[in-house]
């Protein structure tokens, strides 16, 4: 289905209005805290004279998405209320996060026959006799070269049937008139080991080859953790390129980078950057720091500090771009970011520009899914370890409080006042 970017086309067109950006992070499923937060963000905007049925597409003029976020991005970007993307969440949960056993991920090397047979009959007896032989079965099989979903702890299937359902086939591409805003999507490219970012901006320089990738291909690459999913095969100009998720760029919080992309002339957008003349909306999935109290040096053997350090990066990327937006942009809203800074809300003097001077108007919404940070929302019942991880389904309801008191503590109408719908 093409619409040349009519969506898109439609919102480059809009003269002398304030540009409205809405930036969502990358988290498995705890992109139910994210919904949760939007749900706030709609209902304040309908509360505004005749918009009682509004829906976020009508308000934002571009929307970008890492991993989980690409996936709630695409489906506000084709005019979805979020009480809709909130049921699909919960049904892609259900569907995306279903462990494949052993033997399964076995069955996908049956190309290397007799030892896969062999291994699939010890395997077997493996999961009868109970968890510790199986995982002996499971890294002998790890060691076999074979389909690249022997190597995920998910299929891949289960999320490509639901995003062909809800956000459509092959046909479907990047100027579909599906698309009702501009939209970012951040990717991994694998074979060039560089970010991605994609979006359906028709003057991009790219345009006329991205045009052509379907636009679930595009989501499933950006959702496609790795260890958690099989990585995304896409042919990019005749080329067969491989990708994972977004989330292992610097960009698992997409907000700068979509300031970036909104202004900068090499993206051949160019609207105006001032702190009257454009709003950033950016949402987490919740900052999960690695604590660990009492930890030695003897502590530190290889797997552990290989673990930490990736987690590092990860984390301190994270505040970067959060940082970046708030020295750059007047902060309405955000969580402190350390001891040193504060939280920068509003902040004056220093080396920081002048509030006139600053780029765009900035609210970061986001949760700590720390004790303490649990405890400042008001729910000390829920567990930290129960919501950390991006394959939490059996805590969704956990997520969803979170998410609801993050919405109802930290979104306010104010933030939105200069900014109307």
């Amino acid at each position: 289905m093409s619409g040349d970017y009519a969506g898109a086309r439609q919102k480059m067109a809009k003269k002398g209005e304030p540009r409205k950006l809405l930036a969502l992070d990358g988290g498995g499923i705890r992109g139910l805290i994210t919904i949760e937060i939007l749900a706030k963000i709609e209902a304040l905007l309908r509360q505004q004279p005749g918009k009682s049925n509004l829906v976020l597409a009508e308000y934002f003029d571009y929307i970008a998405g890492t991993s989980t976020g690409a996936v709630i991005g695409t489906l506000l970007s084709m005019g979805k209320p979020v009480d809709k993307i909130r049921d699909i969440y919960e049904q892609f949960g259900e569907d995306m996060f279903v462990s494949k056993s052993i033997t399964e991920r076995l069955e996908k090397l049956k190309d290397v026959p007799p030892l896969v047979d062999h291994m699939l009959e010890k395997v077997e007896k493996a999961e009868k006799k109970g968890r510790e032989l199986a995982g002996i079965g499971k890294n002998y099989g790890k060691r076999l070269v074979g389909d690249k979903e022997a190597y995920s702890k998910y299929p891949g299937d289960p999320l490509i049937k639901k995003l062909k359902e809800f956000i459509g086939e092959d046909a479907v591409t990047l100027e579909t008139d599906k698309l009702k805003t501009l939209l970012l999507l951040v990717l991994h490219n694998v074979t060039t080991d560089s970010p991605w970012p994609v979006c359906n901006n028709p003057n991009a320089k790219n345009h006329a080859r991205d045009a052509k990738i379907p636009l679930w291909q595009l989501v499933r690459a950006s959702t496609a953790a790795p260890l958690y999913f099989p990585p995304q095969e896409i042919m990019v100009g005749g080329e067969k390129l491989l990708f994972v998720d977004g989330g292992v760029t610097s960009y698992n919080n997409p907000a700068f980078q979509l300031f970036l992309q909104a202004t900068l002339a090499p993206y051949h957008l160019d609207w105006p950057a001032s702190e009257k003349k454009m709003l950033l909306v950016s949402v987490g999935t919740g900052l999960h720091p690695n604590l660990q109290p009492g930890v030695r040096e003897e502590d530190m053997h290889a797997l552990r500090a290989g673990k930490g350090a990736a987690k590092a990066l990860f984390n301190t990327a994270q505040y970067q771009q959060d940082l970046l937006c708030r020295v750059f942009g007047w902060c309405l809203s955000g969580d402190e970011l350390d001891e040193e800074v504060s939280n920068l809300v509003e902040a004056k003097g220093g080396p920081l520009p002048e509030r006139e001077r600053r780029l765009f108007t900035y609210v970061r919404y986001n949760a700590t899914l720390t004790d303490d940070g649990l405890r400042d929302l008001g729910l000390p019942d829920i567990k930290p370890d129960d919501v950390r991880s991006t394959d939490s389904v059996a805590h969704a309801n956990k997520l969803r409080k979170i998410g609801k008191k993050v919405a109802d503590l930290r979104v306010k109408e104010g933030h939105f006042r200069n900014f109307p719908a």
